[in-house]
């Protein structure tokens, strides 16, 4: 059953930097953009590689191996080679405390 995590405190999220973690057996990659702070598995879906250890620019982060692109909001595959989503998870910010539900 999914339950919330603090993971970390708002003023240590820099703005459009991915900051990966683990929650229990689950990589998980924390974006902040302007719009909110967003949580999506950090395993490419494609081959395993950490999406937080590529290239991230405009809500997408890279995978490193072959350059598959994700949407942080959606958790949307945006090419090839990579044709499934990463997973997403609910976000929010309590007390200046970021809380991520896995």
């Amino acid at each position: 059953m999914p339950a919330w995590h603090a993971v970390t405190e708002l003023d240590k999220l820099d703005l459009e930097t991915p900051f990966p973690l683990r929650i229990g057996d689950q990589q998980v990659c924390v974006v902040r953009l302007e719009d909110g702070i967003f949580a999506i598995n950090d395993v490419c879906t494609h081959e395993y590689a950490l999406l937080s250890d590529g290239y991230f620019e405009d809500g997408k982060l890279e995978c490193p191996l072959h350059q598959a692109c994700f949407e942080v909001r959606t958790g949307k595959a945006l090419n090839e080679p990579a044709d499934v989503d990463v997973v997403t998870y609910p976000t929010k910010v309590e007390g200046g405390v970021v809380f991520v539900e896995v």
